[in-house]
């Protein structure tokens, strides 16, 4: 056995945050098995496996940044901000999702706490792959977790039709992203992103093989489909519409974070001396994708799928920064991509609250008089509203405005101007709620409302104060934000 063979205890430690999320999961199953009658507490247990994990999570107590386990995870602050960010989505979603469950009665809350830890657990093994290998094993991780999420309650024809189209195109996109892997070791040798940095040409104008030009959008198509980007598109608002409100507002925020990680990593350490051969791409997506995004959204009656159309087009606004292909750029998306998780688990906690049993009220409609009958509940989600369109002081704001400056300072004006039109089209459809809050009368949908349960009433409230927090006082994070950006963009 050669004395290597045993990874050193700091490997263990780097990865301390699965672990632990891993043993809350398989210590929630197993209570599952044995539990009868309500099982909130096993949501209770996993909110404490995430408070632990994300503590784990901050540099200095049990994590030391650097390599892990052979260069094949790097545990950097890039990797720490992301695991923070999905950790926190996960949290969240398992408060929103205790009376939800509770109210449906369903009998497998516990199976629905741990398929959260374990998609959450792939996500970070995502955020830290510094190899294409590992980026496979955690993307699959996941996504088999969400898979079953989106079809969790099983005698829900629509929630087994949103688990069916996500799990055939899901599959079909992860083939993309494997052939592309393959392809991408068979012409260099390596699957390590920084190995296949240093056998990218040192000029930009450059010749590149055939077989790495192909493997490079094989990648882009596998990642572009985890994302919703166009025109990988076509599955977010169906999955988003026929999933539970809070399986939908976690799939919108956690998984998207972690792809984009992802997609960010590879395309700023592998694939960052042939910029200027993907640029044009990301250009084109980044366009089709706000345009689709916010077009689509503008004919939707039902809410969820309005914020399934609004999840493409948010993530054609991340695309603008990739296309930047700076150091400014990813931390903007960086910030961004924080912003739109509070924002968005808090809208699909409050649209989950006010369809009630059995989501029958999920038209826009049915928002009608909540101003009235929820007064809280109403004003949170003018909050989240507000910032999906980027109003000051709320944390899309920051985040758009410092993803179009990153735009402007590579020249990118073009797309700057034709991206803060689609921000102005965004408000139309988003407004139409704020209407129908406060300026439409009582219907059946708010009328017949109760107070929400307290554990949703925290999720919504913490949500809200994320969304603040962030546009009044954005300097920490987007400090933080900078200084992984710049460690990543100058590897």
């Amino acid at each position: 056995m050669p004395a290597n063979f045993m990874p050193p205890v700091a490997d263990y430690l780097r990865v301390s945050p699965e672990i632990l999320l891993t043993f809350f999961g398989i210590v929630v199953m197993m209570l599952e098995a044995v539990s009868k009658g309500k099982r909130t507490y096993l949501g209770v247990i996993a909110l404490l496996g995430l408070v632990a994990a994300f503590v784990a999570n901050v540099p200095g107590l049990l994590v030391s940044p650097g390599a892990a386990f052979q260069d094949m995870l790097a545990v950097d602050s890039y990797g720490i901000f992301f695991r923070a960010v999905v950790i926190g989505v996960g949290f969240l979603s398992i408060l929103a999702s205790l009376s939800y469950l509770d109210r449906e009665d369903s009998n497998a809350g516990g199976e629905f706490y741990a398929l959260i830890l374990f998609s959450v657990v792939g996500q970070c093994i995502m955020v830290t792959a510094a190899d294409l290998i590992m980026v496979f094993i955690g993307l699959e991780i996941s996504s088999i977790a969400t898979y079953v999420l989106a079809g969790f309650l099983r005698d829900d024809r629509r929630n087994n039709e949103a688990a069916l189209k996500y799990f055939l195109l899901g599959s079909f996109a992860t083939a993309f992203l494997l052939y592309g892997t393959a392809w991408l070791f068979g012409s260099l040798g390596s699957t390590n992103l920084e190995q296949i940095r240093k056998m990218m040409p040192d000029n930009p104008t450059a010749s590149i093989s055939a077989i790495v030009a192909v493997a490079v959008a094989l990648i882009f198509v596998g990642l572009g489909f985890k994302v919703s980007v166009a025109p990988f598109q076509m599955w977010a608002p169906d999955v988003y519409q026929g999933a539970a409100a809070p399986a939908s507002g976690f799939m919108s925020a956690g998984p998207k974070a972690a792809a984009f990680a992802v997609f960010f990593r590879i395309f700023m350490t592998s694939f960052l001396p042939i910029h200027e051969r993907w640029a044009w791409l990301m250009w084109g997506c980044a366009l089709g994708t706000m345009l689709i995004g916010n077009l689509g959204a503008l004919l939707q009656t039902n809410v969820k799928r309005m914020l399934g159309y609004s999840s493409i087009a948010h993530a054609g606004y991340v695309l603008v920064a990739l296309a930047a292909a700076s150091s400014i750029g990813v931390s903007s998306a960086m910030f961004y991509l924080c912003s739109y998780a509070v924002m968005n688990i808090g809208a699909f906690a409050v649209i989950g609250y006010v369809a009630s049993r059995n989501e029958r009220f999920v038209k826009i409609e049915d928002l009608a008089g909540l101003g009235r009958r929820q007064p809280a509940a109403a004003a949170l989600l003018s909050i989240f509203v507000f910032s999906l369109i980027g109003v000051p002081l709320t944390g899309g704001f920051v985040g758009k405005f410092y993803i179009f400056q990153a735009a402007l300072n590579s020249h990118l004006v073009w797309l700057t101007v034709l991206g803060l039109i689609n921000s102005a089209i965004a408000a139309y459809y988003y407004l139409k709620i704020i209407v129908a809050i406060y300026m439409r009368q009582p219907d059946v949908a708010t009328m017949q409302l109760e107070a929400p349960p307290f554990t949703l009433r925290l999720a919504m409230w913490v949500s809200a104060i994320g969304v603040l927090v962030l546009g009044l006082f954005p300097a920490p994070l987007l400090q933080f934000a900078t200084s992984s950006a710049a460690s990543l963009a100058g590897k």
